[in-house]
C-alpha cells in the first residue's frame, strides 16, 4: 500500500488532485479553531477543561462538526445542515412528483436537485445556529460549567444575530470547500470533510480513556477499546462488502444486420442496503424530545418521564426505542431508494430476465421478496453496531463520545472504502499496480 501511495503521487494530475485535497482538509480544520465573534474563548476554553460538555443532545453535531460546536467556532454546525438537507430531498423526491421527474431528467435535473438542497441547507443552518447560539446562552451546552453563563458575555440582538449569521456563513463555506474537492480533488468532497470531522476527534476520545482507565494506569483499557476498534471495522467491511448478485440476462435482438444483447449481467443488493442512514434518522428522532424539554423547562409527569428515560444513553428505554426505529428506519429508507417494480420494468424493456423468474410482476415480486430477506441482517446489524458506545459507557466507563461508535465506524469505513477505489482505479488506467491486489 505504502508503494501504491508512492507511485500515486509520483502521477502528476493524480499528485495535484491529492495535494488539492489535503489542502482543502487543512482549510476546513483550520476554520474549526476560529472562534465566533462575540464568544469568550477564555470561558469555552475553561468549560472544556471542567467537564465534557454537550451531553447526548449534542454528541451527534459535535461529532460531524469534529469538536467545533462546543468550541463555538466558525464551522460549529459542520456538515451536518447539508447532511440533513440531503436527507430531506432524497425523501420529499419519492412524495412530490416534480421532484420525481427532475431525478429522471439525469445530469440537467440532478443539478437542480442540488441547487434546492443548497437552500435548503442554508435555511437549516439558520435554524440551527440560532439554537446552538440559545443553548450557549443558557448554559445548555455546558451544563456542569460554573462560568457556562458567561460564555456569551454581550446579549445584545447585534451580537446574538451576528453569531448566527457567521455559523450559517461557516456552513455555505464548508458545502463550497466539498464541492471543490468533488470537482478538482479525489473521492466525494462532503464525504471526505465528514471524514476528518470524525476522524479528528479519536486521538482525544482515545486519551480520554486511557486517563479514566482504571487497570495498569488506564492501558489496559486503552488496549481493549483499540482492539475492539479494530474487530469493529474489520466488521464492518465484511458487512458492507456483503452483497447478493441476482443474475440477469440479455436476449439477443437482430436490429439491421447487427445483434444486440445475449449478455448475462447481475443485480447487486448489498445487505446493508441503506448504509448509514437509518442509525441518523433514529438518532435526531430521538434528540427531539430531549430537546423540547431542555428548552421548555418544563416539570411536568411527562418532561420528568422523558428527563429519566431518553436523556441518558443507556437506559433500557432509550435502548430499546433506538434499537427498533435503527431497524424500522432500514426497512423504510430500502423501500423508498429501491424500487423492485421499476427495476422489473427497466428489465422487461430491454429484454433482460432473471433465470427461472417470469419477466414483470414475478420479478418484482422475486425482487421484492429478496431485498426483504437481506434487509433484515442489514438492519440487526445496524441496530447492534450504533448500540457499542452504550455498551462502552458500561464497560468501560467511557463518556458519550465513545471513538469506536457505530456512526463515526460506519462513515469512515465507507468513505475509505470509496475513497481508495477512486485512487486504484486512477491508478489502473496508468497500468500501475493499485492498493487491492
Amino acid at each position: 500500500m505504502l508503494t501504491a501511495f508512492a507511485r500515486a503521487f509520483k502521477t502528476p494530475d493524480l499528485r495535484k488532485k491529492l495535494l488539492f485535497t489535503l489542502g482543502i482538509i487543512v482549510l476546513f480544520r483550520l476554520g474549526a479553531h476560529i472562534p465566533v465573534p462575540g464568544v469568550s474563548f477564555k470561558n469555552v476554553n475553561q468549560c472544556m477543561n471542567e467537564a465534557k460538555g454537550g451531553g447526548d443532545l449534542f454528541g451527534l453535531v459535535n461529532m460531524f462538526s469534529g469538536g467545533a460546536l462546543l468550541q463555538l467556532t466558525i464551522f460549529a454546525l459542520g456538515i451536518m445542515p447539508y447532511i440533513t438537507a440531503s436527507i430531506i430531498l432524497q425523501l420529499l423526491t419519492v412524495v412530490i412528483p416534480r421532484l420525481e421527474a427532475l431525478k429522471k431528467e439525469g445530469q440537467v435535473g440532478q443539478a437542480k436537485i442540488t441547487q434546492y438542497t443548497r437552500y435548503l441547507t442554508v435555511a437549516l443552518s439558520v435554524l440551527q445556529g440560532t439554537g446552538v447560539v440559545a443553548a450557549a446562552r443558557q448554559g445548555s451546552l455546558f451544563p456542569q460549567c460554573a462560568v457556562r453563563d458567561q460564555i456569551i458575555p454581550d446579549r445584545s440582538i447585534f451580537v446574538t444575530v451576528t453569531m448566527v449569521i457567521t455559523m450559517c456563513a461557516g456552513t455555505a463555506l464548508i458545502m463550497w470547500l466539498g464541492e471543490l474537492v468533488t470537482d478538482r480533488g479525489i473521492g466525494n468532497g462532503m464525504s471526505i470533510l465528514m471524514f476528518v470531522s470524525i476522524a479528528a476527534g479519536f486521538p482525544g476520545a482515545l486519551w480520554q480513556i486511557k486517563l479514566q482507565g482504571k487497570i495498569a494506569d488506564g492501558w489496559v483499557d486503552f488496549g481493549a477499546v483499540v482492539l475492539m476498534g479494530l474487530a469493529m471495522v474489520g466488521l464492518v467491511v465484511f458487512v458492507e462488502q456483503a452483497q447478493r448478485r441476482i443474475p440477469v440476462q440479455y436476449a439477443k435482438r437482430m436490429i439491421g444486420r447487427r445483434s444486440y444483447g445475449g449478455t448475462s449481467t447481475y443485480i447487486p443488493l448489498k445487505v446493508n442496503q441503506a448504509g448509514v442512514i437509518p442509525v441518523i434518522f433514529a438518532s435526531s428522532l430521538l434528540y427531539i424530545p430531549a430537546l423540547i424539554v431542555q428548552f421548555s423547562g418544563s416539570q411536568a409527569g411527562w418532561a420528568q418521564w422523558i428527563s429519566a428515560n431518553f436523556i441518558r444513553g443507556d437506559h433500557p428505554v432509550y435502548i430499546t426505542t433506538y434499537f427498533l426505529l435503527i431497524v424500522f428506519f432500514a426497512f423504510f429508507y430500502v423501500a423508498i431508494s429501491f424500487n423492485p417494480e421499476e427495476v422489473a420494468d427497466n428489465m422487461k424493456k430491454y429484454g433482460g430476465f432473471i433465470p427461472g423468474i417470469r419477466a414483470g410482476r414475478p420479478t418484482a415480486e422475486y425482487l421484492s421478496y429478496v431485498l426483504n430477506r437481506i434487509t433484515w441482517p442489514g438492519s440487526l446489524y445496524l441496530g447492534l453496531i450504533a448500540l457499542v458506545p452504550t455498551m462502552a459507557l458500561v464497560a468501560f466507563n467511557a463518556d458519550q463520545n465513545f471513538p469506536f461508535g457505530g456512526t463515526s465506524i460506519l462513515i469512515i469505513v465507507g468513505v475509505g472504502l470509496e475513497t481508495v477505489k477512486q485512487i486504484e482505479s486512477q491508478l489502473q488506467q496508468r497500468n500501475y499496480e493499485g492498493f487491492l491486489r
